[in-house]
């Protein structure tokens, strides 16, 4: 198999998984009416409480085996932004494979790049 196949698949895999669990969450939003103690009308409301921002993704986690609609939401968003994530990481894996130095680097500096956005651009921004 073709490397450009493993990450094109890669990359349908990770949204067809993340739609999935997202429609899950949704289905289970109508089916229960609440999730994580609130109700549909809260969360569908224009000046809506939730805040995906508050969320953190042990808590999403620990809700999972509970029915909380949003904390399957939440995950297939983590999914889907995972996706691509993936996706550059593998691309630095194809291109130090091809021994193609530059491009090795650049994409190097792109997955950090991601990284500290995702995850220490939060941290700083939040004190």
């Amino acid at each position: 198999m073709d490397f450009n196949d493993v990450i094109g698949y890669t990359l349908r895999i990770g949204v067809i998984i993340s739609a999935t669990i997202i429609i899950i969450g949704v289905i289970m939003l109508f089916i229960f009416n609440s999730s994580n103690n609130f109700t549909l009308n809260q969360i569908a409301a224009p000046n809506s409480i939730v805040n995906s921002s508050i969320f953190k993704p042990n808590e999403i986690f620990s809700g999972l085996p509970k029915p909380y609609a949003l904390d399957y939401i939440y995950l297939g968003l983590m999914i889907l932004i995972a996706t691509p994530v993936a996706r550059v990481l593998l691309g630095i894996i194809q291109f130090a494979r091809e021994k193609n130095k530059l491009y090795t680097i650049i994409t190097a500096i792109v997955f950090f790049n991601l990284m500290f956005a995702i995850f220490l651009l939060p941290l700083i921004i939040g004190k």
